[in-house]
């Protein structure tokens, strides 16, 4: 705390700086849609869960030295989804991020977007200012590989998937379980990390968590 200031003037500061570097990354940040379009056939329970993983990515992002820019597209302000992000997010509506009914094929020239998604051929090499990255709103595994990338294919948008396979091995577990597919706001963090850091392996260990039996193997020091 600075001297003489209080601890209240001390948080209206960071808020005020905070807010500050979340609209600078509208017109200089790397730029981040959570397309979701695909929500109406989510559970209540599936749709608290997304909730609550927007809600993780906005705080992860407030936090970011290098904030991105966030769009949640084909988002309805009368749908189920909303109204649970009203009811679990203290301070939703106050969010500063873009939202939007429209899709985001109709936002943006085709040639910028990039559909992440664990089903792409490409590994995402770097985080490009000129592209504007979408992940799919959608929490079902079973569901979600398919649906995004049918989605991108059939409206011939470039996919990407994040470096996993790349910069980490599979871990053996009981369960032989191995997975790629991640929470909107793990995805987030990775992205956020990267940017910072320009180093996959770090950024791939702050959202790959070790029950998806993946690591990052031990390098010599």
């Amino acid at each position: 705390v600075v001297l003489g200031v209080s601890p209240q003037q001390s948080k209206r500061v960071l808020k005020a700086m905070t807010k500050e570097k979340l609209l600078a990354a509208k017109s200089s940040g790397p730029k981040l849609c959570i397309d979701l379009s695909m929500t109406n056939r989510m559970t209540k329970k599936e749709l608290s869960r997304l909730a609550g993983q927007i809600r993780r990515l906005y705080g992860s992002n407030k936090k970011a030295k290098k904030p991105f820019w966030i769009c949640l597209t084909g988002f309805t302000t009368d749908s189920p989804l909303y109204e649970e992000c009203l009811r679990m997010n203290d301070g939703f509506s106050n969010y500063l991020i873009d939202t939007t009914e429209e899709d985001c094929l109709n936002l943006f020239p085709l040639e910028s977007l990039v559909y992440l998604t664990p089903d792409s051929e490409h590994a995402l090499e770097d985080v490009d200012l000129d592209k504007v990255y979408i992940i799919g709103g959608l929490v079902d595994e079973s569901i979600q590989k398919k649906l995004t990338f049918q989605k991108a294919r059939e409206n011939s948008i470039q996919t990407a998937r994040l470096p996993i396979q790349e910069y980490m091995v599979k871990n053996a577990n009981a369960k032989n379980y191995h997975s790629e597919i991640l929470a909107i706001n793990q995805v987030f963090d990775i992205l956020s990390t990267y940017v910072e850091t320009r180093n996959w392996p770090a950024a791939l260990k702050t959202g790959v968590s070790l029950g998806k039996g993946y690591v990052v193997p031990c390098t010599v020091k």
